[in-house]
């Protein structure tokens, strides 16, 4: 559409006044045939191939197709609505388009290039809970725990006993899983006595996916009845007492992307799942974090096991030494590329969190230390600690009160 849009500019702002009158004969491209275009948001092949249109029947399309791309935008919707006004007076004037072509061209230059053309896009309640009924209808298992597992941390969902597993590619509505190490299945089964379900890779921002969509499976959860999650990932050390191998505990966490605008909750609130400004002093259920220090000390893992605050930024970039610097300064003891979007749907849904980041690198602060790190590098560390993060879940699950549930209850057959 961009494209199109760009031929007909370079035309208008290249026409002579002696261009300027309007007649039937000027119609490159039809009326029908730009209403259609207009209703489909894609041109066809035959507009790029066609002649450009009349300058005065390319404003009034650029006016109306303004209006489809700008509902969301009252800067360009009004600057629509002052071109159309121009034209029409144009048009009733036979004024030739040099007259206003200055605000042709601002015009254009804010739809073309100083504006966001998509319409914001936001979460469906519907769609959440059409993905909740396909997978209810296809598992008898009604899960209280959910657990997403991060970068090189898929071990784990295949630990699960008795599992009914889903390509996320077949799952309604769900997004997929690009990035290496997230392998997308959606995994039902038991661990230690306790129903879970487990995502074997998440989404990520810097995949393209706005991060409605990048937690939507949260929402799909909370339909599915879990009370509780455990969120894991892979991070990067900001603090200098950490090693590549520690296991964090997460105690709070910098929301960064939220900090700008970038937030799951922005657009309309959806009050069944929670209010329209939910708190986030208890993001991290104090009671499981203790439960996870003391089963650290069972296990005799407490050389390596740390409490902190994880930073979100967007990736997929790593951090420069400049970035890291600041994250530090923060407060920020880990920074990684995932998990505190999901974290605040969760609470907005009223679910308990536990968090916990794997260490796979340190993140250098310093510009005379020459320390690169890599994804692959990422991965590798995940492969040596997996089975000691396993065990350490495994253990915090099974010490989880999860209360009594009938068989076919679920959370919003209850509540809508």
């Amino acid at each position: 559409m961009e494209q199109w849009f760009k031929l007909q500019a370079k035309h208008i702002l290249g026409s002579d006044a002696k261009n300027s009158r309007v007649g039937k004969n000027h119609f490159a491209i039809q009326e029908d045939t730009i209403q259609a275009l207009l209703t489909d948001g894609h041109p066809s092949k035959d507009c790029f191939k066609a002649p450009p249109l009349h300058p005065l029947h390319s404003y009034k399309m650029v006016f109306y197709s303004s209006v489809w791309f700008s509902r969301e935008n009252s800067l360009l919707y009004k600057a629509a609505v002052s071109l159309q006004r121009t034209i029409a007076r144009a048009r009733r004037q036979s004024i030739g388009c040099k007259s206003f072509s200055l605000q042709i061209q601002l015009f254009l230059l804010l739809l073309l290039f100083g504006t966001k053309m998509q319409p914001t896009e936001t979460f469906s309640f519907g769609h959440c809970k059409e993905t909740a009924d396909w997978l209810l209808a296809r598992t008898t298992q009604r899960p209280r725990i959910a657990i997403i597992c991060g970068s090189g941390l898929g071990p784990l969902a295949d630990s699960l006993e008795n599992q009914e597993s889903f390509k996320y590619t077949e799952i309604p509505h769900f997004p997929r899983s690009t990035v290496a190490g997230h392998d997308g299945h959606l995994i039902f089964g038991g661990l230690k006595g306790k129903q879970c379900v487990c995502m074997k890779g998440r989404f990520h921002m810097y995949e393209g996916y706005p991060l409605w969509k990048v937690t939507f499976p949260i929402r799909v959860f909370k339909l599915l009845g879990i009370e509780t999650l455990l969120v894991t990932n892979a991070a990067g050390a900001l603090a200098d007492s950490y090693n590549v191998g520690d296991l964090m505990i997460i105690q709070d966490h910098i929301n960064l992307l939220g900090l700008t605008g970038e937030n799951p909750l922005r657009g309309p609130n959806e009050e069944w799942f929670g209010p329209r400004f939910p708190a986030l002093s208890d993001a991290y259920d104090r009671k499981i974090r203790t439960l996870a220090m003391e089963t650290a000390r069972h296990l005799g893992y407490t050389s390596f096991v740390r409490e902190g605050v994880y930073c979100m930024v967007g990736g997929p970039n790593f951090e420069s030494v400049a970035e890291a610097r600041l994250l530090h300064l923060l407060g920020a003891d880990a920074v990684g590329m995932s998990t505190a979007a999901e974290v605040v749907v969760a609470r907005h849904c009223g679910l308990r969190v536990f968090g916990l980041s794997l260490i796979t690198n340190k993140v250098t602060k310093d510009y005379n230390v020459k320390v690169s790190v890599d994804h692959h590098g990422v991965l590798e560390v995940s492969k040596m600690r997996t089975s000691m993060l396993q065990t350490l879940l495994t253990e915090i699950v099974g010490s989880l009160d999860c209360g009594e549930r009938k068989e076919t209850e679920t959370c919003y057959q209850n509540g809508v």
